[in-house]
């Protein structure tokens, strides 16, 4: 991808929040009703419990609705807003237009499905705006997965859950946060990972993890060298929450200690367009970012897409 021109304004976080499903389910809870248990599931995916229930208005109404309250912000002084999902509430018109009005914006708004890239899609999408001059940009990120999940099938029902994360972005002098970024798809594998309208998700596990590893940290490389960094010189690193394996494996690769990782799949579970803000943002991880770090996200998702993007945290 393109290095940032010099000459581009950039933007900064000045608020977040974030939601969840309002009914929690437990690895228990599911061994009652399909063959597994909590020792298969933490094992083979790290989640020790997931939160499903809530529309994804609903949600992401809640998480917006925090993100403008710790930014101080009046809703009228926002220019546009960013939906990532892969679950809208209807076919037609975008979720984002329902929340729009929930919030009490007056702005553009729309929808973006890069499935569980899509939080990094949106982020990315909102600083081209900002850079076309907009002021501020609310950014969100949220899937009802549970509504499109068969919960007959221990291969998917075991991952797919219910969030959101929500991130106001605001104009600022110079680049900003954003040092480089990264956007990808591969096309040829949409057969591994879909879901046809009205149906259930359809997932190749295995060809999923193999992909899945290749394709973020093609990304993930490529999004630093744009910034001019190295492995070693990030301070955090925000995956998307598929399963601990994926997240490991690729940290790995990335030459990245797990230490240094935002981990919440075993309370979230796969989220999709909402695990990388949950990560970010919520307060299941042990891993945080402080000022002045320099933090990766990276995602892949359906499609398959790849997103990722190198940022100097700045929360003052």
């Amino acid at each position: 991808m393109p290095q940032i021109p010099d000459n581009v304004r950039g933007a900064r976080f000045i608020g977040w929040g974030t939601s969840l499903g309002h009914t929690t389910v437990t690895n228990d809870d599911l061994s009652k009703t399909m063959d597994t248990n909590d020792e298969w599931i933490r094992e083979r995916t790290g989640i020790h419990r997931r939160h499903i229930g809530g529309s994804t208005a609903e949600m992401s109404i809640a998480s917006g609705r925090a993100a403008i309250e710790m930014a101080g912000i009046d809703p009228l002084t926002i220019d546009a807003l960013v939906l990532a999902t892969t679950t809208p509430d209807r076919t037609v018109p975008a979720t984002s237009a329902t929340v729009q009005h929930a919030l009490g914006l007056r702005c553009g708004a729309f929808d973006v499905n890069a499935a569980c890239s899509g939080f990094v899609y949106a982020m990315i999408t909102a600083h081209g705006l900002i850079a076309m001059g907009s002021q501020r940009i609310l950014v969100i990120g949220t899937d009802s997965l549970s509504r499109i999940v068969d919960w007959t099938d221990r291969n998917t029902a075991i991952l797919f859950a219910d969030g959101s994360g929500a991130a106001v972005l605001e104009r600022t002098t110079g680049h900003g946060q954003m040092l480089g970024w990264d956007l990808d798809a591969d096309g040829s594998a949409e057969e591994i990972l879909y879901s046809e309208v009205g149906g259930f998700v359809h997932m190749d596990g295995k060809e999923v993890f193999r992909r899945a590893v290749r394709i973020m940290v093609d990304s993930a490389q490529k999004s630093m060298a744009a910034a001019g960094v190295t492995a070693d010189q990030l301070n955090v690193v925000v995956p998307h929450q598929a399963n601990i394996r994926i997240i490991t494996s690729a940290c790995d690769k990335l030459g990245v200690p797990m230490e240094k990782v935002a981990v919440v799949v075993h309370e979230t579970g796969n989220t999709s367009s909402a695990s990388i803000p949950l990560a970010l943002f919520g307060d299941f991880g042990q891993v945080r970012a402080k000022d002045g770090d320099l933090v990766l996200m990276v995602g892949f998702g359906a499609g398959m897409t790849a997103a990722s993007a190198v940022v100097r945290w700045n929360a003052q």
